[in-house]
């Protein structure tokens, strides 16, 4: 009996799809508050939307070059054995088990609970034990109620998508058409109600008569960062694409412009509705979002509910869509023994049943860990070293393999990725630098320099990932 193999069964249509379900969640309801909060002003809120639009899609772009070379399985992490190395991608792919792919699945089927909660009135569960606590940090009964629903969805999630790519992708689909009538809804009886001031939408003034500064900018960017991410997911499934080599960079273009299109509308019609002092006092509150009081302002509480109605199918879409990518870099993982072995099986209906398993236990658990904004500040930590890197593969792709076949080359080069990884790393050292306390890292690394290693030293080699998985397996053991 031959071994079971994935189907290439994915078309551009399903492609995009995916690309569109894996960013558009929770962002495109609540960032538009902070963001109004951090630069008073609803022209600069707008203009920070349109500069993420085009540093995501600048990243978009360099990252269909890379993808159009090298699809397969598993998306940056097969990207990364070719570019750098197999420990860089061994790296990379536990970054995604441990924060950046488990931790955006609980947060997006955290804020699902918190609208069906919103609704549905769930009944408290063990509200006695609320204030108990690790470290004053994480208050794993507080919300109880809220997270097991949230571990509910990602349970049932999890087993939908063990019947195989094609049911896992329809179900996105059927959401996301949903979900796009919900948001076109809302732009259009917003921008015809009488209550919208669209002039004000391009006001560059501030409301508390400062000036808006580079520091601003890139906070604000961070929350519209945190709305355009998940663009890269369809690369996991890299080896389910047919014809993935043009598909994916074709997807990855096409769907990142309709994204870009839909928030520029929407965030217009808030901004239209609700005046930048409005959305302070929403931010402020901590328990209200924006999306839901720009449309009670015309439909009242119907309207509250229908949009805590499409923030719960929407979430509920980019839960499923998170999930059905995010188990295959473990499954290419557990290929080639750098993931528990078991992963690395399909079952019979060729999706990586045990993969998924392992994906939802960890999520799960994560639900425990925090809140909402806790939890996405976990995956803005890691994931823009990420993009960066794959940004940075374009350079190092065009010399090492020249004459490699393109199906795509991305526009502006060497311009665009490289505007691409300044960008990340500014944006990464401005959010983590001070939390990290690097210098104090490297005054004590330079003191302990026997500790040191060389990074050249592992330029060609492997080994270093094959001994830390086999120790940690080993380890286990006992």
């Amino acid at each position: 009996m031959s071994a079971r193999v994935l189907n290439r069964s994915l078309g551009l249509r399903l492609v995009i799809v995916i690309v569109i379900g894996n960013i558009i969640g929770s962002g495109v309801y609540k960032k538009v508050a902070p963001m109004a909060a951090e630069l008073h002003s609803p022209g600069w809120v707008l203009v920070c939307w349109i500069l993420g639009g085009i540093i995501t899609l600048f990243g978009a772009l360099s990252n269909a070059e890379v993808a159009g070379m090298l699809a397969d399985t598993g998306g940056e992490y097969a990207y990364y054995k070719k570019i750098y190395n197999r420990f860089f991608a061994f790296i990379f792919g536990w970054s995604l088990f441990t924060v950046i792919q488990t931790a955006a699945i609980s947060s997006l089927a955290y804020v699902f609970a918190q609208s069906f909660n919103s609704i549905f009135p769930l009944p408290l569960i063990l509200a006695s034990f609320a204030d108990i606590n690790i470290a004053g940090v994480f208050y794993p009964f507080a919300d109880l109620n809220v997270k097991l629903t949230a571990i509910s969805l990602i349970i049932l999630l999890t087993w939908v998508n063990t019947k195989g790519i094609k049911t896992g992708a329809g179900v996105s689909t059927a959401i996301l058409l949903l979900v796009f009538g919900g948001i076109f809804l809302i732009i259009a009886f917003g921008l015809g109600n009488n209550t919208s001031e669209m002039s004000q939408t391009m006001e560059m003034s501030t409301t508390n008569n400062t000036g808006v500064g580079v520091s601003n900018i890139f906070t604000a960017m961070l929350s519209a960062f945190w709305a355009y991410q998940g663009w890269a997911a369809i690369g996991y499934v890299g080896g389910e694409v047919k014809d993935a080599k043009r598909n994916i960079p074709k997807g990855i273009a096409i769907g990142v412009f309709i994204v870009i299109g839909i928030y520029l509308m929407i965030n217009f019609t808030y901004l239209s509705l609700l005046p930048v002092p409005v959305l302070e006092e929403i931010n402020q509150s901590g328990n209200k979002i924006a999306a839901v009081e720009a449309v009670r302002s015309f439909w009242g509480n119907n309207g509250a509910l229908f949009i805590s109605s499409l923030i719960m199918l929407t979430t509920l879409g980019c839960t499923n869509a998170s999930i059905l990518a995010s188990s295959r870099p473990y499954f290419a993982m557990a290929k080639e023994g750098m993931f528990f072995s078991q992963a690395g099986k399909l079952n019979k209906a060729n999706a990586p049943g045990n993969s998924l398993k392992y994906q939802g236990i960890w999520a799960c658990l994560l639900v425990f860990s925090g809140t909402f904004d806790q939890i996405t500040d976990m995956i803005i930590f890691a994931v823009f070293i990420y993009y960066g890197a794959t940004t940075l593969g374009v350079f190092i792709l065009r010399k090492k393999m020249p004459d490699a076949p393109r199906p795509y080359k991305v526009w502006g080069y060497p311009v665009v990725p490289a505007i691409v990884i300044i960008f990340c790393i500014a944006l990464f050292l401005k959010q983590c630098l001070p939390r990290l306390q690097i210098r104090h890292y490297f005054q004590k690394s330079l003191r302990q320099d026997e500790y040191l290693f060389s990074i050249a030293d592992l330029k060609y080699s492997y080994k270093p990932a094959e001994y830390l998985w086999h120790r940690l397996l080993h380890l286990l053991q006992y």
